[in-house]
Formats: structure tokens, sequence, C-alpha cells
């Protein structure tokens, strides 16, 4: 169950070793390797002009809009990716069970979404590339910073499918436990655990009721005991 949610209790030390091994921190790390990328490639070498020209257009068939996709779409992946490694380093701290689930569906949401935002700008960058015309780039400038932004925009369309569906798997796991039970008891705020040392709490049952038709009985050393009949 706390596998399933990143970490132990609430509270618990945090372990970098074990925190950079689970295959979510893997995947998060990656797609914001990717959209550095995406939108450094862009930025940096994805405006060009022809010869004669001083005013620079965008490689994707000059396509201004292709071009500010690509870098605006890369910049909000890339903070995203760092708010939720936060999230996941922050996750074992929080002991509220309606923030936990509400940080693992953030998770599913947000990472579907930027799964279905890469797949859009991957056919758009793709079609404005294809439809290009080479009179527009006689130089051939910058070409491999274009291909490598559809290349990577296609593989940040699996690191955050993955991610999202990492999430699901998470939330399954919590909904079929105490993790994520309406009933769950923070251990700070159970009787039990607050309990002076060396008492036992115990909650009511019905074996604790004493028969209907018993009558208590007081001895002074047992305490009270009932009386058979």
């Amino acid at each position: 169950m706390e596998q399933a949610y990143g970490a132990g209790k609430a509270g618990g030390a945090f372990d970098p070793i074990t925190f950079f091994q689970q295959p979510q921190t893997i995947l998060r790390i990656v797609s914001w390797l990717f959209s550095i990328v995406i939108f450094g490639c862009i930025a940096n070498e994805g405006y060009v002009n022809r010869p004669d020209e001083i005013e620079e257009f965008c490689i994707f068939n000059r396509n201004q809009n292709a071009c500010n996709y690509g870098v605006g779409m890369g910049s909000l992946a890339f903070l995203s990716c760092v708010a939720f490694l936060a999230l996941d380093v922050y996750f074992p701290q929080i002991s509220s069970v309606k923030d936990r689930k509400k940080a693992v569906l953030a998770d599913i949401g947000v990472s579907a979404f930027w799964s279905f935002v890469w797949f859009v700008g991957f056919c758009f960058l793709a079609n404005q590339w294809q439809v290009a015309k080479p009179e527009d780039n006689p130089l051939k400038e910058g070409g491999d910073a274009a291909r490598a932004a559809i290349t990577f925009s296609f593989f940040s369309i699996f690191t955050w499918a993955g991610q999202a569906f990492l999430g699901f798997q998470r939330f399954k796991l919590g909904a079929s436990s105490a993790l994520f039970s309406p009933d769950y008891v923070d251990p700070s705020q159970d009787p039990a655990a607050a309990a002076p040392a060396g008492t036992e709490y115990t909650g009511y049952t019905a074996d604790m009721e004493a028969p209907a038709n018993s009558e208590a009985t007081y001895d002074g050393s047992a305490g009270y005991q009932s009386q058979n009949y």
C-alpha cells in the first residue's frame, strides 16, 4: 500500500537513491529532458531567413504558430515536470487522505493532458516541416534542430502516457487500500497511539456488553463480575 503511493509513513526520511530508482521518477526526468531539447532546438535554431532577407522566419514553413507552439509547450512541460518531481518528494509528508488522492488524480490528469499536447505538437510540426519550401531555407540551416524537435515531440507522447499509466496504477492500488479510505485515521490522531505507555486502547464491541438477564456484583478485590444463575 505505502509503496504504491511513493513512500512509507507520513513524515518519513527522504531516500534519494530509492526515489530516483522509481519508474515514475525516471519518466519525469526523461520528459523533463525532452522538453528542454524541444524548446531549446526551436528557440536557438528554429528561425532562419533567405540570404536576401534580414527578418527571420520560423523554419516550419514560416509558420510562426508552429515555433510558438514548440517553445511554449516545451517551456510549460519543463515546469510541469519540475512541479511534479517536487510533489513526489513531498508526497510522503502528506498525511491527509483527501490530499493524497487529489495529488494522484492531478498526476493522472496532467500527464494525460501532456501526452495529448505532444501528440498534437508532433503532428503539427511534422506537417509544417513536410510542406516547408526549400527556397525559404536554401542554406538548409537548422534542419537537424527541426528534426530533433519533431522526434522528441513524438517520444514525449509515450513518456507522458507512461506517467499517466503509472499514476492510474497508483490510484487503483490506493483505492483498494486503507490509504484512500474515508475511515483512515492519521496515526498521530489515533487514541491508541496517544495512550500512555503500558496501556492498551480497545474499541467498543458487542462482546463487551453484559447479558440482559445478568446482574453485576462487586466483590472489592476482583472488580465488577457477572453473577451466574
